[in-house]
């Protein structure tokens, strides 16, 4: 039986950057792609709760399956194992995404919410990202990069309970990869303020992401600004363990 491949993205199942990736997995097996229908960025691991999800299938790409979810990544996920896969996936890929998933941005990452989802249901799952948000962004630069990374993980998988979060570096051939550790940072103006014609203020979401630590040389950050790309092991576990036994100290009786 040939391997099953599972696809998602959160830039909706029109973006390049989920075809590109289609490319590459479908030459270690079967592929099936639910993606939303429409760009759901920023939505981490929402569920739809409060109303109907509608699945439309779309013409195959390349002997790839193709459906749309009228919901987010997550929901492509859950519904793809109820009601589209014809058994449980062997792997999950998420992506490729137009923008950066480094840093601390797994916390809103649709994309990555997607992943982790595949990791909870015990699929093996990876995210790739390209540092670039354009719709004419290049993913042929890094095709082999993306290729290599997939076929490791098909050969050996991960460890259990822990999925990866792939950086690409954009507008230039990748010097090589290196699995590295989250820098640490927050965003900063985060809103820009606007008056509509009425006078009444408005807001859209804009900033920048701030490097706390913009010395360290084991981080995504790093690594990506020396035009490697970076490959993150994240952990379904957010257990802080190192702080149990000092918290105890003070809160258990």
């Amino acid at each position: 039986m040939k391997r099953l491949i599972l696809i998602t993205n959160d830039d909706s199942a029109h973006a390049p950057g989920m075809y590109s990736l289609i490319d590459r997995a479908l030459e270690f097996g079967d592929v099936i792609a639910v993606a939303p229908a429409e760009p759901q960025s920023g939505k981490s691991s929402a569920l739809t709760v409060d109303g109907p999800l509608r699945i439309n299938e779309l013409p195959d790409y390349h002997g790839a399956r193709v459906f749309t979810v009228s919901g987010t990544p997550v929901d492509c996920v859950k519904l793809a194992l109820h009601a589209i896969v014809p058994r449980k996936p062997d792997l999950l890929l998420s992506g490729t995404n137009h923008g950066s998933n480094s840093g601390n941005a797994i916390l809103y990452s649709g994309t990555m919410g997607a992943v982790m989802e595949g990791c909870t249901c015990g699929i093996t799952s990876v995210g790739f990202s390209l540092c670039h948000h354009s719709i004419k962004a290049d993913f042929q630069l890094s095709a082999d990069i993306v290729r290599q990374i997939i076929a490791e993980v098909v050969a050996n998988g991960l460890p259990a309970h822990t999925a990866l979060n792939v950086n690409i570096p954009a507008r230039v051939r990748p010097e090589g990869v290196r699995v590295c550790r989250a820098a640490l940072g927050h965003w900063s103006e985060e809103y820009k303020r606007y008056l509509d014609p009425q006078g009444r203020p408005f807001y859209f979401l804009t900033g920048r992401f701030v490097n706390e630590e913009p010395d360290a040389t084991d981080t995504d950050e790093y690594w990506l600004g020396k035009n490697y790309v970076s490959v993150v092991p994240v952990a379904l576990d957010q257990t802080a363990v190192a702080a149990i036994a000092p918290l105890s100290e003070r809160f258990n009786h």
